[in-house]
């Protein structure tokens, strides 16, 4: 068997495996002895047929996969001895002459290898990147508080419809015929849901103020909400047919108006959120949402900070080299569903993101960062925290917070992407360490307007 590698370039590389019949010979014997062993063959006692007629029947295809094995073992087994930087998988060489298998051989392959380009990249002390702070001020933590207050609110029963209050109304609905009266066989919707806010039209939504228990407005529903259908159908519980044909007015008897109100910034407020006992009065309830809101945005602050290393990584590292026709081909075998203009319409932006992957590679063995599982089970367990945090659940127990993390870690879908993020928190905090840190203090409006801008 001879193996030669050749790259001239350094990124097109290509590997030529010649497998003569000693290299396949003895395992396809063998192979065959043991198939002989294990055949029934009919005229013959399991394991007597004649091993030319095994030879006849299973030959062929025994030395097919005998080969294949091989070539498969000493492929890879070249290109991980030789560390050879290897980009997606090895293609058949278009050259590649279809082998006779009929022959004894011997027997060339020929396979085009994409080579990763050398990366030179060092990011020191010297070094200076720019490191986002938001300021999470009293504008911002009125705004949570405002949430939480919201999120623990309640209804309470009025007297009287005020439109500046959001009040819900529930009523009765009846259907009216040309001169007004109700209409017989008509729609009826008893104890229907209605907030005259929604109105689309201001001189349907107006028929409503100062209503007050008892009070009956008409009104005309196709009028009230002319975009869509959808509110009709919701309102009146019934089809798209039958709102598309509506042009009735309605009568709306009031029988109830609920008005919304926040929850008071108070003891039960603070447990709610936070947990019992854990908060005791409203300065210590502000710093503690101040401080959950600073944890929400440090995943922000690390990300633009990761995108400033990205840029500043490949502006230092500057053009490189990439096996182009190889790696289209490449994809082009990866998405055979695909025709040959997505694969020109996402060629450089994957190549863009391949670049970024071999200098985080570099960033990553030059700071000796590792990604371990537990760096993964905490990215999991921070997001999965922020999430629930969103919906104004900041007290999830510990126990909880674990069973959910272990459900995600054994699912296979989304654990690429907690790998990744990971080794973004794992390299961040490395560099953090060794470059000059530009801090800049900005607002959260600042700070999106920069996002934006990006």
């Amino acid at each position: 068997m001879n193996i030669s590698f050749e790259n001239p370039d350094k990124i097109n590389g290509v590997l030529k495996i010649t497998i003569e019949k000693d290299d396949y010979q003895g395992e396809v014997d063998k192979t065959l002895k043991n198939y002989r062993k294990q055949a029934n063959v009919p005229g013959f006692r399991k394991g007597q047929a004649p091993i030319g007629m095994i030879k006849r029947q299973f030959g062929m295809q025994v030395k097919m996969d005998v080969i294949n094995k091989i070539l498969g073992d000493k492929l890879n087994g070249y290109i991980i001895d030789n560390k050879i930087a290897m980009l997606g998988n090895p293609l058949p060489n278009e050259a590649q002459v279809e082998q006779d298998l009929e022959k004894d051989g011997p027997f060339e392959f020929i396979f085009d290898i994409a080579v990763a380009p050398e990366i030179n990249v060092e990011i020191n002390g010297n070094d200076e990147i720019d490191h986002y702070s938001i300021d999470v001020d009293d504008k911002l933590v009125d705004q949570q508080v405002d949430m939480f207050r919201s999120r623990a609110g309640h209804y309470d029963k009025v007297e009287e419809y005020d439109a500046a209050q959001n009040d819900m109304l529930k009523g009765d609905l009846r259907e009216l015929d040309a001169d007004g009266n109700a209409k017989e066989d008509g729609i009826v919707v008893e104890q229907a849901v209605l907030m005259p806010e929604y109105i689309k039209v201001e001189d349907q939504k107006s028929l409503f103020d100062g209503a007050k228990l008892g009070s009956v407005i008409t009104f005309n529903p196709k009028k009230a909400y002319p975009e869509s259908n959808a509110e009709i159908k919701s309102l009146l519980k019934i089809s798209e047919e039958q709102a598309e044909s509506l042009t009735s007015d309605f009568t709306f008897l009031v029988t109830e108006i609920s008005r919304f109100a926040k929850a008071e910034v108070n003891q039960e407020l603070f447990d709610q959120v936070f947990g019992e006992g854990n908060v005791n009065d409203e300065a210590d309830f502000r710093q503690k949402v101040a401080d959950s809101i600073k944890v929400q945005f440090a995943n922000d602050e690390e990300f633009k900070f990761m995108l400033d290393v990205r840029k500043y990584a490949e502006d230092k590292v500057g053009e490189v080299a990439f096996p182009d026709e190889l790696l289209k081909r490449i994809m082009k075998s990866n998405n055979q569903d695909k025709d040959d203009k997505f694969i020109e319409d996402n060629y450089a932006a994957s190549v863009k993101e391949l670049k970024w992957s071999l200098i985080k590679n570099e960033l990553m063995k030059a700071n000796e960062v590792k990604v371990e599982r537990e760096d993964v089970v905490k990215v999991v367990k921070d997001v999965t925290r922020m999430q629930f945090a969103q919906y104004g659940m900041s007290n999830v127990p510990e126990e909880y917070l674990d069973s959910y993390v272990d459900k995600i870690m054994k699912e296979e879908k989304n654990l690429e992407s907690y790998v990744e993020r990971a080794s973004d928190v794992k390299l961040a905090e490395a560099l953090k360490k060794v470059v000059k840190l530009n801090e800049k203090t900005v607002s959260l409006d600042e700070f999106n307007k920069i996002m934006s801008e990006k």
